[in-house]
């Protein structure tokens, strides 16, 4: 073999030794990093798979104290979980900060799928005033940003009210105007903007007789033509006015989630889930849910308090669902 010959060779060994031992020494890294990460990892919380409905209930539901004893965020979501939800829907979302939330998650081991601010009330989107509208939106933002971070999908909204200053095509018109502004935020961090069908006078007739339509909250929704904008269709809430099958089958698509509470037409109040009141046909309800391929969250608003009455609600649920 030659000089130059032999030089080649070793230049080669060389440079195939520096590679491997560079090779080895990026996998040690990357491995030692890998483990180090995964040590400063909290566990994801996922919901239990394989269910086409899932039952949660509202956090106000869950009582904050217990035998003398404050609960903290946590314990709460435990209660939940241990009455048999399979998740929570964060109402008191204005209470809590991002961290607050996202660690109560993660020590409870307890799903939170959706959040709430109950301030929509005061600080309303039909609002003839502007500071007002703004303040709901910052309130949105929040929930949008604290659903994101406790592992969430979507945010439930009061848009307003039909008796603020203005006429029906102007509240929707304010309404539309300060949503939009919400959209790109909602679908950068994946999460579903959802009305709520509530007794604010809007979309609908409040002192006519029942058998009315959803149509006019379907326009609402359509207006948007947006994939992040759609219905949190609470049942009970309408029963007064339309029948839920109906209803069901005319939102289709757009009922992402579902709100859960007992009516009797007959004594014009809410009741228990599936209680002797309740005249609300939940045949009905299984069979529109069934012909719209409905999957997803049903959550109940009802009274609440401790293990106890959280698991006979859950049991309601299974039974108003025919899951039971």
């Amino acid at each position: 073999m030659n000089t130059d010959s032999r030089s080649s060779s070793r230049r080669s060994f060389l440079t195939t030794g520096a590679v491997a031992t560079a090779a080895a020494t990026i996998a040690s890294i990357s491995t030692s990093s890998t483990a180090v990460a995964a040590e400063k990892l909290p566990p994801v919380v996922v919901p239990p798979s394989g269910k086409r409905i899932l039952l949660s209930c509202k956090l106000s539901m869950i009582t904050k104290e217990e035998a003398g004893k404050k609960l903290t965020l946590t314990e709460r979501l435990k209660l939940a979980g241990s009455a048999g939800f399979d998740g929570v829907d964060f109402d008191e979302a204005g209470q809590f900060t991002l961290e607050h939330a996202r660690t109560a998650v993660w020590e409870s081991g307890v799903f939170v799928h959706n959040a709430i601010n109950h301030d929509h009330w005061n600080k309303r989107l039909t609002s003839p005033d502007e500071l007002t509208r703004a303040q709901g939106v910052a309130n949105i933002e929040h929930c949008i940003r604290l659903s994101h971070a406790a592992g969430g999908s979507a945010v439930l909204i009061v848009i307003g009210r039909g008796d603020d200053e203005g006429t029906p095509a102007e509240l929707d018109e304010r309404a539309r105007t300060e949503i939009k502004k919400l959209i790109p935020l909602a679908a950068s961090l994946g999460q579903s903007i959802l009305f709520e069908n509530v007794w604010n006078k809007m979309h609908y007739d409040h002192n006519s007789p029942p058998e009315q339509t959803p149509d006019r909250f379907i326009q609402f929704v359509d207006s948007f033509n947006s994939p992040w904008v759609g219905m949190y269709y609470d049942i009970g809430n309408h029963w007064k006015y339309g029948q839920p099958r109906d209803w069901l089958k005319a939102f289709g698509r757009r009922a992402v989630k579902l709100d859960v509470k007992g009516f009797s037409r007959a004594q014009n109040k809410f009741v228990d889930i599936t209680s002797e009141e309740d005249d609300l046909p939940w045949g009905e309800v299984q069979k529109g849910l069934e012909e719209i391929g409905f999957t997803g969250w049903t959550t109940a608003e009802v009274g609440g308090g401790g293990l106890e009455r959280l698991t006979i609600v859950r049991k309601q649920m299974q039974k108003a669902f025919g899951l039971a």
